[in-house]
């Protein structure tokens, strides 16, 4: 380890999972009505490690990494296009047929 004092140049990726106690629901069900999860924070998520609360703090910056990591993976699926092989070809102008239009050869 180089570094000896001062802090992180980047935020580390925490394992999280769902709260066991609230399955990730952030809330227990009492007997008249929900109540808070203690065991998370009400946030539905803890330590993967430990089972343990994650702080505010930290769980914000750590959804807000997977979010982001989340959204850059819907921008690369996006940009794939959706059809291919045979089905492609209907869906595109090829410009084969009368007056520039779509040929198929149907």
């Amino acid at each position: 380890m180089k570094k000896s004092h001062g802090p992180a140049f980047r935020v580390a990726q925490l394992d999280l999972a769902k709260c066991p106690i609230c399955r990730g629901n952030a809330v227990v069900k009492g007997v008249f009505h929900e109540l808070a999860c203690i065991q998370c924070q009400s946030s539905g998520w803890v330590s993967a490690d430990t089972g343990d609360a994650v702080p505010l703090k930290v769980l914000v910056t750590q959804l807000s990494i997977r979010l982001q990591a989340a959204e850059h993976q819907v921008e690369l699926l996006s940009r794939e296009p959706l059809l291919s092989g045979p089905a492609a070809l209907y869906e595109h102008n090829n410009r084969r047929g009368a007056g520039g239009t779509n040929y198929t050869g149907d």
